[in-house]
C-alpha cells in the first residue's frame, strides 16, 4: 500500500499568506515560552519578587527621602527589568533552536521567509505587554496608582513595550551571530548595572555627583522618568522623546544585522 504525499497547491511563499503564517509562528513561540520555566521565571517570577522585596526593604526609606511613594520608581523599573530579562531568556531559546536545527527546518518549509522574524517581534510585544500588565497589577496591590487618567495609563503601559522591543532587537542581533552564551550573559550583567544605576532604584539626588549625569541620561532612567510622569505627574515630553530615541535607535541600528544573522542561522 502506497502512501500519498500531501500536495501543495499554488504558491505559499506569498505576501497573501504572510500574516496568517506569522500568527501561527507567534503562537508557537508564546506556547514555548509559557512552558519554559526559564522564560517564565525571568519575565514574571523574578521581577514580581524583586518588586515586593524592594518595597519591603527600601520602600519606606526611599519614600521618606523623596517625599513620594517609592513605588512610582520601583514599579516602572521592575517592568523594564521584566522586558529585558524576558528578551535575554528568549535569546537563549533562539540559540538553542539554531543549534538544534529547528530554524533550518522551519526555513525550508513552504512559508514566507519574513514570517519567522516578524513572529519573534510580535511574540516579544505580546510577552512584554502581558508581563507589564501583570506587574502593574502587583504594583497596584502594593499601593501604586494611575493618577493621571486613562490616556496617560495607556501611554504608561506602552513605554515598556517600546523600550523592550528596542532591547530585544539588540539582544537578537547578538544571539544570532554567536554560539557562545557569554555575550548574552555580558548583556545581562550590563542590564543589571542599568537597574542599580537608575532613577527607579533610588532618587537621582541619592547618587554621588560623579554618577549623576550617567544615571540621569542612561536609557532606563529616561523610561522610568517617563513612566513616573505618566503615573504620578511631572515631566513627560522630554523623557518620552529620549526613550523613543534610544529605542528606535537600537531598532534601526540592530534590525538589519539581526535579520541577516537570522537568515544565516536558519541556513546552517
Amino acid at each position: 500500500m502506497t502512501m500519498e504525499l500531501p500536495v501543495v497547491l499554488g504558491r505559499t511563499e506569498s505576501w497573501r499568506y504572510a500574516l496568517s503564517q506569522t500568527v501561527i509562528q507567534t503562537r508557537r513561540l508564546l506556547l514555548r515560552w509559557r512552558r519554559d520555566p526559564l522564560t517564565m521565571a525571568e519575565s514574571l517570577v523574578f521581577p514580581a519578587g524583586l518588586l515586593i522585596v524592594l518595597n519591603t526593604v527600601l520602600g519606606r526609606q526611599i519614600s521618606a527621602f523623596s517625599g513620594v511613594s517609592a513605588l512610582y520608581g520601583s514599579v516602572p523599573m521592575v517592568t523594564l527589568v521584566s522586558a529585558m530579562s524576558g528578551s535575554l531568556a528568549g535569546a537563549i531559546t533562539l540559540g538553542r533552536e539554531r543549534d538544534a536545527g529547528l530554524l533550518a527546518r522551519l526555513w525550508v518549509l513552504p512559508v514566507h521567509r519574513v514570517s519567522g522574524p516578524a513572529a519573534r517581534v510580535l511574540a516579544e510585544g505580546v510577552r512584554i505587554l502581558t508581563c507589564t500588565v501583570v506587574l502593574f497589577g502587583v504594583g497596584v496591590a502594593l499601593g501604586f496608582r494611575f493618577r493621571q487618567g486613562i490616556p496617560a495609563a495607556v501611554g504608561l503601559v506602552c513605554v515598556p513595550v517600546v523600550y523592550g522591543l528596542g532591547f530585544a532587537t539588540l539582544v537578537t542581533a547578538v544571539a544570532v551571530y554567536t554560539s557562545k552564551p557569554a555575550l548574552v550573559e555580558a548583556i545581562s550583567l550590563g542590564s543589571s548595572l542599568l537597574m542599580f544605576f537608575s532613577t527607579g532604584f533610588v532618587p537621582l539626588a541619592a547618587y554621588p555627583a560623579w554618577a549623576t549625569p550617567i544615571v540621569a541620561h542612561q536609557p532606563m532612567s529616561q523610561a522610568i522618568d517617563a513612566m513616573r510622569g505618566l503615573s504620578l505627574g511631572g515631566p513627560v515630553r522630554d523623557p518620552v522623546m529620549a526613550t523613543l530615541a534610544w529605542s528606535i535607535g537600537a531598532i534601526v541600528v540592530c534590525a538589519g544585522p539581526a535579520l541577516v544573522g537570522y537568515r544565516r542561522a536558519s541556513r546552517r
